[in-house]
């Protein structure tokens, strides 16, 4: 998904725990007690179908599960490793790759309202019903789409239908999906159109998470579907005000024996909404609560927590990459930016040191050199236009504008979102090119407006409203989630890509891409996208800036704090209280 230089606009996210102090573990598990957590506004969604945040998967963590999930942990070999949740086990594919079967886990129960009910196969295919609901469709629905046989069908027929209850109900009840079989409730087996490596790794978003009948008699994500939540995780929704506060309470239905990755040592969650920041860093470091759910430490305070070695302080990376995309396509500078030599003197040009520690030094973010994140499969250390100490080399871009025709340097347009770091951010890149004898036309653009006006409107693109942009994104899930980085920005297939904005467009990177995706071995995965990934560098369409990490702060009370992959916070549903 995408980011612009932060790593909390997702849906997902990867997991790398880094050299900061702060896992020390309690002797013994300590159960009950209250878990207090401070945002700033409301979870995105409540219904895993349309989750979309990253802060989102440690909720839906508590009050959901999937078939395939991670176990929390501060190994990164670990916390990557796809394990059994509702499935018993991870499967090996058959049918030449094209078929799995997973069989779930008796005792794994819904909280409904007539009572514990066992998930069935028919909830693992009702949940994947309404990814393509016609009120609101999940926002990785395409990656479900390309893969799964039929889906694509029945979604096209979903679409047509009124998005209401009642209607939305009578389709999904009496259509099918042939590429998901049910043959017994404990039995589900997915057909495949292609071999995919990743399959497993996307199975363990919560957007395809079972669904129990109940949810076909509301809206998706609607106020009564918020009242009449039914939960199959350890918590359940108790009190809930929006915008205000969320109480999540024990499930009475979970059975700890049948949940091998949640072990639900304290006794209820509650999450209180509407707060500064700062405030939030004021109670945490008081005590007064005891986690963050979608802020970031502050850069102000972040250098004396690490210079203190405060223990309750860490770094955690969400797989991100942040980058400048390069406009190719506008005439701008008589097309200057379409030659090779000028694209890669930009890549000359950044000192990317400089941007690391404008956001808050090597703890908590290190240069960037591709467009695969930290602990993505394919991510490897190599950079094509190198420099000391990644300080950039301005000699170097001047000789290759000169050799390209432009020995008096060039004039560029560059956007930023007016917001936080980014705007002293753009000041730095400025400041950089200036070095090298570019000069950049900064234009701030509203952080609403930035994406979803500006940048994904390809007319300023064509037009030449901008040059350079500073970009980022986050990829959809963990370890083999190098598709949802490349496909939606470095794919051309004739049609637009929203995040594609210049219709960049390697065949053969293509070509790798693809062996890469139908690659069932991480091994052969992960060499694959590093193939990918030099060879879209090796094109210069986009600088590399900052891989960034995600400073996270917690109480005193908090023990046991082990990271969870997709949430990029340590698992609410395994840590401790001790007050």
């Amino acid at each position: 998904m995408r980011t612009l230089l932060k790593s909390t606009v997702s849906v997902a996210s990867l997991l790398i725990a880094l050299s900061l102090p702060g896992f020390a573990m309690a002797d013994e598990p300590v159960k009950g007690g209250t878990l207090r957590i401070l945002a700033t506004g409301e979870p995105d969604h409540v219904d895993p179908a349309l989750a979309g945040m990253v802060n989102t998967n440690n909720l839906l963590r508590a009050i959901s599960r999937q078939l395939i999930s991670y176990q929390a942990s501060t190994d990164p070999d670990v916390a990557i490793k796809p394990v059994g949740d509702l499935a018993t086990e991870v499967p090996q594919p058959t049918d030449d790759g094209l078929t799995y079967t997973f069989k779930l886990r008796q005792g794994a129960m819904w909280n409904a309202p007539s009572g514990a009910r066992q998930i069935t196969s028919a909830d693992v295919k009702r949940g994947f019903k309404r990814l393509c609901n016609p009120h609101m469709q999940a926002s990785t629905l395409t990656y479900f789409t390309a893969l799964i046989s039929g889906l694509s069908e029945f979604c096209d027929g979903f679409a047509k239908v009124q998005p209401t209850t009642a209607a939305m109900k009578k389709y999904a009840e009496e259509n099918d999906i042939k590429g998901i079989e049910t043959p017994n409730d404990q039995t589900v087996v997915f057909r495949l159109k292609e071999r995919a490596g990743d399959f497993i790794y996307m199975l363990s978003l919560p957007m395809p998470a079972p669904a129990p009948v109940e949810v076909l008699d509301y809206i998706p994500d609607s106020p009564e579907y918020r009242t009449h939540f039914v939960g199959s995780g350890p918590y359940t929704i108790g009190e809930y005000t929006p915008d205000t506060s969320l109480k999540l309470v024990r499930n009475p239905a979970w059975k700890p024996e049948s949940d091998p990755l949640r072990k639900a040592y304290v006794d209820d969650i509650e999450i209180t909404m509407g707060l500064q920041a700062d405030a939030i860093m004021q109670q945490l470091q008081s005590g007064d609560a005891d986690l963050a759910y979608d802020i970031n430490v502050p850069t102000a305070i972040l250098a004396t927590l690490a210079a203190n070695g405060d223990e309750k302080l860490t770094a955690l990376s969400a797989g991100n990459t942040n980058f400048l995309f390069i406009n190719t396509v506008s005439g701008n500078n008589k097309g200057a930016l379409k030659d090779i030599r000028v694209r890669q003197a930009l890549s000359y040009a950044i000192d990317k040191a400089a941007i690391v520690q404008q956001w808050g030094g090597s703890k908590v973010a290190e240069p960037a050199t591709g467009i695969f994140g930290l602990g993505v499969l394919g991510h490897h250390k190599f950079d094509l236009y190198p420099s000391p100490e990644s300080k950039g080399d301005p000699e170097k871009a001047k000789a290759l504008l000169a050799d390209a025709g432009f020995p008096n340097g060039i004039t560029l347009k560059m956007p930023y979102r007016n917001k936080d770091l980014e705007v002293a951010t753009a000041a730095t890149i400025q400041a950089s090119m200036a070095r090298a004898g570019i000069k950049l036309e900064l234009a701030p653009v509203t952080a609403a407006d930035y994406y979803s006006k500006f940048m994904t409107n390809p007319v300023n693109t064509k037009n030449g409203t901008w040059d350079i942009a500073p970009v980022g994104w986050t990829p959809d899930w963990v370890g083999g989630a190098a598709r949802s980085v490349f496909q939606p920005q470095f794919t051309f297939d004739g049609t637009h890509q929203t995040y594609n904005y210049t219709d960049y467009n390697n065949p053969k990177a293509n070509e790798t891409a693809a062996k890469a995706i139908n690659a069932t071995t991480p091994e052969e995965t992960g060499k694959l996208w590093a193939k990918v990934d030099e060879m879209v560098m090796a094109d210069a369409p986009v600088v590399p800036l900052i891989a960034n990490k995600n400073p996270r702060y917690r109480s005193e009370a908090v023990k046991n704090f082990q990271p969870y992959a997709l949430g990029v916070e340590g698992d609410w549903t395994n840590l401790w209280i001790e007050r």
